[in-house]
């Protein structure tokens, strides 16, 4: 599970696997025309950067709910992937990450395009 791999040291190649992520406008979406999946904000120190109706991580312990989606997010796709990882080796293949996290998910929806609710909380 690497998105992102070098072709040489100058040449980064990244990788959108939708077995494990979500794109930002697929979950755009979901989010507009339902059924919404569980969003799980996984950063160690959330800002006030959100995503409507997210939770937070509640931590190691927890487990998803039974056939619910969840989509994990960050800031920029660097944290989500250790614990789609163990999310995954424990069995719950119902859980993607945001590819890009709220980053590529700020720059991918401008709200000229996609209207004024972009389901992204500043604050």
């Amino acid at each position: 599970m690497a998105p992102t791999w070098y072709r040489d040291p100058e040449t980064p190649v990244v990788q959108f696997d939708p077995r494990l992520e979500v794109s930002p406008f697929t979950l755009f979406r979901r989010l507009r025309e339902g059924p919404a999946p569980l969003l799980i904000d996984v950063r160690a120190r959330p800002s006030e950067r959100s995503l409507e109706g997210a939770e937070r991580w509640p931590g190691q312990e927890w487990e998803p709910p039974a056939g619910r989606d969840v989509v994990l997010f960050d800031d920029d796709g660097g944290e989500a992937p250790a614990v789609l990882r163990r999310l995954h080796e424990a069995g719950h293949e119902q859980v993607r990450m945001l590819f890009g996290g709220l980053d590529l998910y700020e720059f991918s929806l401008d709200p000229r395009v996609v209207g004024e609710s972009t389901y992204l909380t500043l604050g």
